[in-house]
């Protein structure tokens, strides 16, 4: 008499089987997913720290362009405000025509202002500001203050924002002796040092820019006139 032949049947997954393996799959895909969720944000956060670095350096870059290409007839003020937490201040370059486009018309500036303006997170902007008029004025008459102080900027540029402190320093090349204003009529400061950082916890940032000694023009004119013509 024979057997009936063993045969072998596929054995199903018990419930709780399956309810370990969507825990395991769950697992696994939230551990993928924190991954890259992390590799995204640190990626965001060096594509962020080296768009920061080129903006700080085009800054720098775009100052010390300017500094070094000044007429020798530039007209240097710098005011200095102690606002308690910080130092507000205002660069007026005056006798500086620069001439652009804005808003789709020609226009140029004989003066422009790089201010520190404080936000009310407590941190500063850096804004540039550009004149139609000249706003500096020869005399110290209360008259010539207050139409300097009337004057309004046709167009303004935030250039930096986030910015922690700002200060500048220039140095006097009569006497070598640094200074945290400026307003030394017919004279350029030898160097100019800015000292900044930006947010919370940014590291100092400190640029020293050279200043060529110039010929004033107009003095140079001045004395091509005054000159005996040849005989």
């Amino acid at each position: 008499m024979k057997l009936p032949s063993a045969r072998s049947h596929p054995r199903a997954f018990t419930l709780l089987e399956l309810v370990l393996g969507i825990l395991l799959l769950g697992m696994l895909i939230g551990m993928v997913m924190t991954t890259a969720n992390r590799s995204l944000v640190l990626a965001n956060s060096v594509v962020q720290t080296q768009n920061e670095e080129m903006l700080h350096q085009a800054f720098v870059e775009f100052l010390n362009q300017y500094f070094t290409t000044l007429p020798g007839n530039t007209r240097l003020d710098v005011k200095v405000e102690d606002s308690g937490a910080q130092y507000l201040t205002h660069m007026t370059l005056q006798n500086v025509p620069m001439g652009f486009t804005w808003g789709g018309q020609e226009r140029i500036a004989k003066a422009v202002q790089l201010s520190t303006v404080r936000k009310r997170s407590g941190y500063l902007d850096i804004v540039l500001s550009y004149y139609e008029n000249e706003i500096l004025d020869d005399t110290t008459t209360e008259a010539g203050k207050s139409r300097a102080l009337s004057k309004e900027p046709f167009a303004q540029v935030i250039l930096l924002e986030n910015v922690r402190f700002f200060e500048w320093e220039f140095l006097d090349g009569s006497n070598m002796e640094w200074r945290y204003d400026w307003d030394l009529q017919g004279r350029l400061p030898l160097q100019i040092r800015l000292v900044f950082a930006f947010d919370a916890n940014g590291s100092e940032i400190s640029q020293v820019f050279w200043l060529p000694p110039k010929q004033n023009p107009e003095i140079l004119f001045r004395e091509m006139q005054q000159r005996p013509p040849p005989q």
